[in-house]
């Protein structure tokens, strides 16, 4: 069983296996609740900083929960279309922390930029995590091409 858990969270990095934890709660566990049980009165959704109430969010909770739900894949399987994608998203998140703050929170616009900071950097450590998405999945090796020995020889 170990060996198991092992094997599920080989071949990416920790902060990776965190991110994609998240989005298997979210796609499991949150949107579920957030969709089917959660009263349309309660709903929020949050939208590039904007704030949907009601039936509005109510119909938007689809669209966050294919999002968690293909973050969780593309973590899982590693693939390599979660290249730029992760990050952008994560960058829009930066975005409507920003937004969010300003609009809703009352508080100078400073305070909604240094709540951006932490999705901002996260956004990056994506971006720069491009070789890591090599479309492999968990558990797997990508089989190397046969060297052409015959590359170095010159001919004659």
């Amino acid at each position: 069983m170990i060996d198991t858990v092992k094997d599920f969270f080989a071949g990416r990095p920790i902060w990776m296996n965190g991110l994609m934890l998240f989005c298997g709660y979210m796609t499991f566990i949150y949107m579920p609740f957030d969709l089917f049980y959660k009263p349309v009165a309660d709903d929020q959704e949050i939208w590039f900083g904007y704030m949907l109430t009601g039936w509005a969010a109510k119909a938007t909770e689809p669209i966050h929960w294919a999002i968690y739900g293909v973050g969780f894949y593309g973590f899982l399987k590693m693939k390599s279309w979660m290249f730029p994608w992760a990050a952008l998203y994560v960058f829009q998140i930066a975005i409507a922390m920003g937004v969010f703050g300003w609009l809703y929170g009352g508080a100078p616009i400073q305070y909604s930029l240094i709540a951006a900071i932490p999705f901002i950097a996260l956004g990056v450590v994506l971006w720069r995590a491009k070789a890591t998405f090599a479309g492999t999945p968990t558990g797997e090796t990508k089989k190397s091409e046969p060297q052409n020995k015959d590359e170095d020889s010159e001919d004659g």
